[in-house]
Formats: C-alpha cells, structure tokens, sequence
C-alpha cells in the first residue's frame, strides 16, 4: 500500500543503523534514494547493497554540521533528480557526557549534528519540493523527557520536536508535510553504551519488554512519507514499546 515510484528521498546519517534502515524501506517500495552522510564510502557501500548501478541508489558524502556541504549535497540531488519529494533527517550523535565535565566544544558539536543538521537539510531542500512533498525528522524520547549524560542531545532533540512544527505550520500553504518519529532503545551502535550502563532498567520498565530495530523505526518513517500520512502534519509518532508511556 505505500509506494514511492518516481520518488526522489534523501536520507542524512544514512551509513547509520536507523538511516540505513529507512533507506533500504524506501528503496523497496520503489524510491530513488541518495544516502548522505559524514561516512562518504559507508554511504556508497549501502546505497550498492540496493542497486549496485547506482541508478536507483546513490552515496555522497556529507557533512551535515555545515549548511555550505548541505546546500552542495542537494544540489548535486537535485541536479540528477529535478527535486526531492521525501526529506528524511537521520545523522545524529550520543555521547554521555556529565554536565559538569560537559565543555562549550562538546556542547556544540552535539547540537551542531542532531539540530542544526536538520535546519540545514531542510532550508536547503525546501525550494526544491513541491506540493506533496514531505519531511520526517527524527527526534528520541530525551527530547520530551531529558536524559541523564546526554544533556546536549535531549537539548538538542527537544529542538528538533519544536521546528518540525514550525516548519509543518509554515510550509502546510505549500503542500509540504512535516513530521517527527521519537525513537526509544534501538538495537543499533549508538544505544550500546547506554545499554551497557543501564539495559537491565529500561527492559524492565518497557511495557514490550525488548530494544526496537532500525527497520521498526523505519517502517513508521515510511508510513509518515507516504500518501497513507497525507493529512498529518506537525505530528511526533513514539516508537519505543510503550518506555515513554510507562515512564
């Protein structure tokens, strides 16, 4: 039931557990797909495992702390697509850190990649949809509840909840859908630490009683991109096994 033929998606943090996902999910259902992302050949090398022509599936790399890289990526898209119907912003980081040990360096390096990233995707993209078109940011549970050692990332990811509804408000005119999903514990590099520190306690208060995986998440990103989705905007969709609302 959700097709994307003819679509053009790009997907940042795409070499990534979550990105990668979604880009695989999209590509199935029959999308172009440009996986960007700080890891050029680890974007290349899981845009080939769809379509190793390159005729469907594509890599670049991306730096997405920085709106000039930002803005080349699109229109190098943009150039071999003539638009880009599905923005999905992926990259991110999560390092624990203390906030007493928490300097101005890894304060912004951490809301440089998971908010200003997204600022810059989709300012740079916007001009380059048309009506129909739609975006999916992805927020975490710490940006509606915080996070212990990861101040800089709920911060962060709090943001990213409050602009996707800015920007579903002030682009709904123009046809642009804008939405968020909230990941809770997925299986994927990034939660491994905290697993580590704390897997026991937030299995047991997980009404699911398990981790979520990449393609879960995904799987709600492509519902949220798709025709299915076409009257919800400004809306966050949780995944996370039911953590949120038992927490």
């Amino acid at each position: 039931m959700i097709d994307f033929k003819g679509k053009c998606v790009l997907v940042t943090g795409a070499a990534g557990g979550i990105g990668r996902a979604t880009c695989a999910m999209f590509h199935g259902a029959g999308a172009t797909v440009v996986f960007a992302d700080l890891d050029g050949e680890g974007a290349a090398a899981a845009a080939a495992a769809c379509d190793p022509s390159g005729a469907t599936a594509w890599g670049i790399a991306h730096d997405t702390t920085s709106s000039a890289d930002t803005e080349r990526v699109v229109a190098e898209v943009v150039a071999r697509h003539g638009r880009i119907d599905v923005l999905v912003t992926a990259a991110g980081v999560f390092p624990p850190r203390p906030i007493l040990e928490m300097d101005d360096a890894a304060w912004r390096h951490v809301l440089a990649v998971n908010l200003d990233g997204v600022l810059y995707a989709s300012r740079a993209a916007i001009p380059h949809m048309e009506a129909g078109a739609s975006m999916v940011h992805i927020a975490s549970v710490a940006g509606h509840r915080g996070s212990p050692m990861h101040a800089h990332y709920a911060t962060a990811k709090g943001g990213v909840l409050a602009l996707s509804r800015s920007l579903a408000s002030e682009l709904a005119p123009m046809g642009i859908r804008v939405n968020a999903v909230s990941p809770g514990i997925i299986a994927t590099t990034m939660t491994d630490g905290l697993m580590a520190r704390k897997g026991d306690i937030i299995l047991a208060t997980t009404p699911m009683a398990r981790m979520g995986t990449a393609e879960e998440v995904g799987g709600v990103i492509c519902f949220l991109a798709s025709d299915l989705a076409s009257f919800v905007t400004g809306e966050t969709i949780h995944v996370n096994g039911g953590w949120y609302m038992a927490s």
